[in-house]
């Protein structure tokens, strides 16, 4: 029987030798992948610390699974067990396609306020990349995920809920719209946007990385994007005066070059930063942004160092966090152990180091890029890299475990 964590002052957890650790193996390809991952986590615990430290895996359900056991498709008894053990671990789930009906996803975010979306984004040497150097993109990508389009209010074209709000838009702004148009409106908020913004220069600090990058749509919408903007400067500056300095006082005050000990801030339109990320990627390191432009930037980002199937994420909030597969439910693979499990493997890295366990997160890490160059792979990789050797799921969650 494992422990519980605990969480004290400052954000931080205390995290007992053997804590439980609740786990949604998901859906679809989800149970081959938990798996893998789970043979592999284990393993690098062991061999880190030799049996004194272990996790006591406490599996609950979510998505189909739970739905074809108990008829919800997010159980409370699930929630809870999140809420008690406080770090938890899910495979992908699915959620069907309807009115109404919101993503189990989004609703796990919400119902524990994960108001941070994480994904590192860094190339592992012999993955295959659709670009010329993908060794230059060593990001890591804030995504705020609790508002913007998430909490997102909607009115359909033709309802006379939307002739109401186009009736107080023309009143307030002189404004006419389409008597067609559908109508939404996407809260941000300085609440949000700060906390989110703390979390990231947090991050920065705490693993000297010199650079925070506020990404934003703030030259065409003033009141919510260029808003998340300003109130992630002066956050900057009050909080972390001590440490943070913009982008034009490095220009100005330090010859453009950032001080030894010190963060700079910085800012840049969403649509320009696509490009940055393609031509100049050494150039950040943590980026800050609100939901939509974030969902865009990480996918695009793991697009240029292989794919999802390799991009690790985590949502985490004050107290809790849970680490996920990026990648869907692929249920035409279903049971066939067949899937590559380097996307929640890598999720589960992130996890020990949340926990505090770095020692065995790197195990793991060395694990995937010894498997991966002597090219040991999935056949999501081995396709693209000839002379490769094609293996299963588990065989591939064997292959990091030898070579760790």
């Amino acid at each position: 029987m494992g422990q519980t964590i605990t969480y004290g002052a400052d954000d931080k957890l205390i995290v007992p030798d053997q804590p439980t650790i609740p786990v949604i193996p998901g859906d679809g390809i989800g149970p081959d992948l938990w798996n893998a991952t789970r043979t592999v986590v284990e393993a690098a615990v062991t061999k880190a610390y030799g049996g004194k430290r272990a996790v006591a895996w406490l599996e609950i359900f979510a998505g189909e699974g739970a739905f074809a056991k108990v008829g919800e498709y997010l159980p409370k008894a699930s929630l809870d067990a999140i809420r008690q053990y406080r770090v938890a671990i899910k495979g992908p789930l699915s959620t069907p396609v309807g009115k109404g009906f919101r993503s189990v996803n989004v609703q796990l975010r919400h119902e524990l306020d994960l108001y941070a979306c994480v994904r590192p984004v860094r190339h592992i040497p012999g993955v295959p990349s659709p670009v010329l150097a993908p060794e230059k993109v060593d990001m890591v990508i804030f995504r705020e995920n609790t508002e913007d389009v998430y909490a997102g209010i909607e009115w359909e074209a033709g309802s006379a809920e939307a002739a109401e709000v186009m009736a107080l838009v023309r009143k307030l702004t002189g404004k006419t719209l389409r008597p067609d148009s559908g109508i939404g409106i996407k809260p941000i908020s300085k609440t949000g946007s700060q906390r989110l913004v703390r979390r990231a220069i947090r991050h920065a600090v705490a693993h000297k990385l010199p650079t925070v990058t506020l990404v934003h749509k703030g030259n065409i919408m003033k009141y919510t994007e260029a808003a998340f903007r300003q109130w992630g400067y002066e956050l900057a500056a009050t909080e972390f005066g001590d440490v943070a300095v913009t982008e034009d006082e490095v220009f100005a005050k330090h010859g453009g070059k950032i001080p030894a000990g010190r963060v700079m801030i910085k800012d840049r339109i969403a649509d320009s930063m696509f490009q940055q990320v393609l031509l100049r990627p050494d150039e950040y390191h943590v980026l800050a942004m609100p939901n939509l432009n974030g969902d865009y930037m990480s996918d695009a980002l793991a697009a240029q160092v292989g794919g999802l199937g390799m991009a690790p994420g985590a949502n985490i909030g004050d107290g809790y966090a849970l680490f996920e597969a990026t990648h869907g439910t692929a249920p035409k693979y279903t049971g066939m152990d067949k899937s590559n499990p380097g996307s929640l493997i890598l999720s589960a890295a992130m996890m020990l180091d949340y926990l505090g366990w770095m020692e065995a997160a790197e195990l793991v890490r060395n694990g995937i890029q010894n498997a991966v160059g002597a090219k040991v792979v999935t056949y999501d990789l081995a396709r693209q890299m000839p002379g490769a050797a094609e293996v299963s799921c588990s065989g591939f969650g064997q292959a990091i475990i030898e070579r760790m």
